[in-house]
């Protein structure tokens, strides 16, 4: 090997070892995680319901919805096809989306907020 392809090793492996270290280092605190996590949690929890409520829930409804009524249109086309109309998927995407649909209502009061 030459001379420039060793060097280049040691200086990549040294790079490594060095950001391995620094991760640690990082990390090492006070210890208390648990605190830490209850404090934000306390002090986000009505931003992190408003985004939930406002744009993870919606988008959730949204997918479910379009793979619902795209997986409906499968089966009336199948069924237009082969004469037997499969139930299976489309009735477990409807329930997932009346699931999510009616999420918001009840699991904040399962998540304690």
């Amino acid at each position: 090997m030459t001379k420039l392809l060793k060097r280049g090793r040691l200086l990549a492996f040294c790079a490594l070892t060095c950001l391995m270290f620094a991760t640690f280092a990082s990390a090492a605190g006070s210890g208390d995680v648990a605190s830490a996590v209850e404090s934000t949690w306390t002090t986000a929890s009505t931003q992190i319901k408003t985004v939930v409520d406002n744009v993870v829930f919606p988008v959730i409804d949204m997918v479910l919805a379009i793979a619902f009524f795209v997986k409906l249109g499968t089966a009336y086309f199948d069924y237009r096809k082969s004469g037997q109309f499969e139930w299976t998927a489309p009735a477990i995407l409807f329930a997932c989306l009346v699931f999510t649909l009616t999420a918001p209502t009840y699991i904040w009061g399962i998540v304690g907020l």
